[in-house]
């Protein structure tokens, strides 16, 4: 669309809103993520400038994310903050790679339940990280750790004043955000997490509360390029598996955030490779100056969209005002309380968790509310990596079982054959059950098996039914026929006339009317043979 004077007038006032709900939470990942309070900023002034002005989706806003904190943190613990860029960068590059390969759409077909998995184990892991960071306090290392050492933190706070003082500061910002919906529109005008935050920076200032605040080093010296000594970890497993989990979990919370703003909007849709390389060229940008990793963000893009914003230029602007408090107010940030990002991030924590799908996901949806808790666990007992690729196997394990559905019916023609028909997806996965079911059918009867109604087949299945068929009625009887039109691997489909005993309905081996046959035994062997020989299994 092309920009006119309303348009532009429309995307300034959006880029404003933007900018007051960003600002907040790219100084709060930043310090939750252990890293400058300014490497926040830099990365939202790289989403909203650079990532802003890229095709792809033309409302969503990109920025430093919650759904990264604790990798990230995970990663600075592990590797250094100067290994930080070299990730961001390498995962930014893969990024690039995959979008120009058409590989974006295929980032939508991640399971809903694992992503959710994914985003309820990471808030989970923030509001137990950020409990202790509102009393001004160090919290463990481990996801696990930090849970359970929660009753002791109860401890902790109520042993202290400063701790107590600061923790209380931390739950009125809590408080102000779950009350702000609720407030007059006038007053919503406001973001939520600016007006907590400005409230506890004034009281804390007011009343010279003792508690830690932001520390402040200037935007120029946060700027933290990779050294070629940085480059050398790349030969970690570890790290390449973290790289990984940065660019997996990156692209798949800006591609489903994509896919959710379109809903809000009648503009042009995401283009979802482009989008894919937008995201990556700023990553890989962000890497390159030592920053936080960028996704793009539902709370902003929404914030963007309901403001107002028409085009790319609103989060293009609240780029440009990140730069400009970065600039000129940095000092600014240093009268902010610790305590009170941690409120706002706890409360982000909170929203994360998809407390109104469980209910009905259980209900309707039992393997996918599974999948969902198993991840969210393993993310908190193991580590990010890990947890999702949990939950991704249990996903493929789960669809892979509800797809291999095999239906047998058998029925008895006018010749006293029993007729069995297959139908569905006959894999590995049903295979105990398939052959308990042919197992149990008579020894002493003509058998024809119909495949005509698998859709699937695996080799597996194959190879069974070839053993089954050569090897399940008893010597003297018709040996199991594969019936014409269908095939297992090995068997030759029968294409002959049916006997004239047949058609005319009676037994292939005529008995007398007391039941004693009339044939030999060792005719009835070379009938048998010689069908052998027609038909295989």
């Amino acid at each position: 669309m092309r920009p006119t004077a309303l348009t532009l007038r429309r995307d300034f006032a959006a880029s404003l809103v933007v900018f007051l709900v960003a600002l907040p939470l790219c100084v709060g990942v930043a310090v939750a993520s252990g890293v400058p309070a300014e490497v926040g900023l830099i990365t939202g002034i790289v989403g909203g400038i650079l990532t802003g002005l890229l095709p792809g989706s033309s409302l969503q806003v990109s920025g430093p994310a919650a759904g990264l904190t604790v990798l990230v943190y995970e990663a600075v613990e592990t590797y250094g903050l100067g290994a930080l860029g070299v990730i961001v960068l390498a995962a930014g590059l893969l990024q690039l790679a995959l979008g120009a390969l058409g590989c974006g759409r295929w980032f939508r077909a991640i399971s809903v339940s694992v992503v959710e998995g994914m985003l309820a184990g990471i808030g989970l892991v923030i509001i137990a990280g950020q409990l202790y960071a509102m009393g001004d306090l160090s919290a463990p290392k481990t996801g696990i750790e930090k849970i359970t050492g929660l009753p002791g933190l109860v401890g902790d706070i109520a042993g202290s004043s400063d701790a107590l003082t600061a923790f209380a500061v931390g739950a009125a910002v809590v408080a102000v955000l779950v009350g702000w919906p609720y407030l007059p529109a006038k007053v919503r005008v406001v973001p939520g997490a600016l007006a907590a935050v400005l409230l506890a920076t004034g009281v804390t200032a007011l009343a010279n509360l003792p508690i830690a605040k932001v520390k402040v080093q200037g935007l120029a010296d946060s700027v933290n390029v990779p050294g070629a000594g940085d480059f050398g970890d790349l030969a970690q497993i570890g790290m390449l598996g973290t790289i990984v989990a940065f660019m997996l979990i990156a692209s798949a919370e800006s591609l489903f955030s994509a896919a959710a703003v379109d809903r809000l909007h009648d503009g042009p849709r995401t283009d979802y490779d482009k989008e894919l390389m937008a995201q990556g060229a700023g990553n890989a940008v962000c890497g390159a100056l030592g920053a936080l990793p960028m996704t793009a963000v539902i709370v902003r893009s929404a914030t963007n969209v309901q403001a107002g914003a028409v085009t790319k230029a609103s989060r293009v602007l609240h780029g440009v005002w990140l730069l400009l408090f970065a600039a000129l107010l940095p000092a600014v940030l240093g009268l902010i309380p610790i305590a009170a990002l941690a409120g706002v991030l706890v409360h982000a924590g909170w929203k994360l968790l998809p407390l109104g799908h469980l209910g009905p996901m259980w209900r309707e949806h039992r393997g996918e509310a599974i999948i969902l808790g198993v991840t969210a666990v393993a993310i908190v007992t193991v580590n990010m990596f890990e947890g999702v690729l949990i939950g991704l196997a249990l996903s493929v394990i789960k669809t892979a079982w509800e797809t291999s559905h095999i239906h047998t019916t058998s029925t008895d023609t006018p010749s006293g054959t029993i007729r069995v028909t297959l139908s569905g997806n006959a894999t590995f996965l049903r295979l105990p059950k398939m052959l308990d079911t042919l197992e149990a059918l008579p020894k002493d009867r003509p058998i024809e098996l119909d495949l005509s109604g698998l859709r699937h087949l695996d080799h597996a299945c194959s190879t069974a039914l070839t053993s089954w068929a050569e090897r399940h009625n008893d010597e003297g009887t018709v040996p199991v026929r594969i019936a014409a039109g269908t095939q297992v691997t090995g068997a030759r489909p029968d294409h002959s006339q049916t006997t004239s005993a047949e058609h005319a309905g009676t037994p292939p081996e005529e008995t007398s009317p007391k039941g004693t046959p009339t044939a030999s035994k060792e005719a009835a062997k070379g009938a048998a043979e010689s069908e052998r020989e027609r038909v295989t299994a």
